[in-house]
């Protein structure tokens, strides 16, 4: 089983920045894909903001492209998303996904645009 730590997130101004760290423990499968999904208010899924998978391809959804950046640090089971030009749309809770036999989610983390 596979376990996640989230940080990160938190209020910040349109226009501004914002980084997401999602460390991954346990069986940690070499294959696995890792990414954030998010859930905005009053919406009932998550949508998909980014994934990575080995060997380190990314997929970004397409109001993600071009704004947001994720990384992968396999010597620390770390991926990291840095959010560049929020707007109020992006507010969401952003859960971290890992993918490999099973999904694994962590524990979610805010992510406020207000001015």
């Amino acid at each position: 089983q596979v376990q996640l730590m989230e940080s990160g997130g938190g209020l910040v101004q349109p226009g501004e920045s914002l980084r997401l760290s999602c460390q991954a423990s346990g069986r940690i499968a070499s294959f696995a894909s890792m990414g954030w999904n998010r859930q905005g208010p009053g919406r009932t899924q998550r949508e998909l903001v980014v994934r990575i998978s080995s060997p380190n391809i990314p997929v970004y959804s397409e109001s993600a492209e071009g704004r947001f950046t994720i990384s992968r640090d396999n010597t620390k089971n770390t991926v990291y998303l840095r959010m560049d030009s929020l707007t109020p749309v992006d507010t969401a809770i952003y859960s971290c996904r890992y993918s490999a036999y099973t999904p694994s989610w962590g524990q979610g983390a805010q992510v406020t645009v207000s001015s």
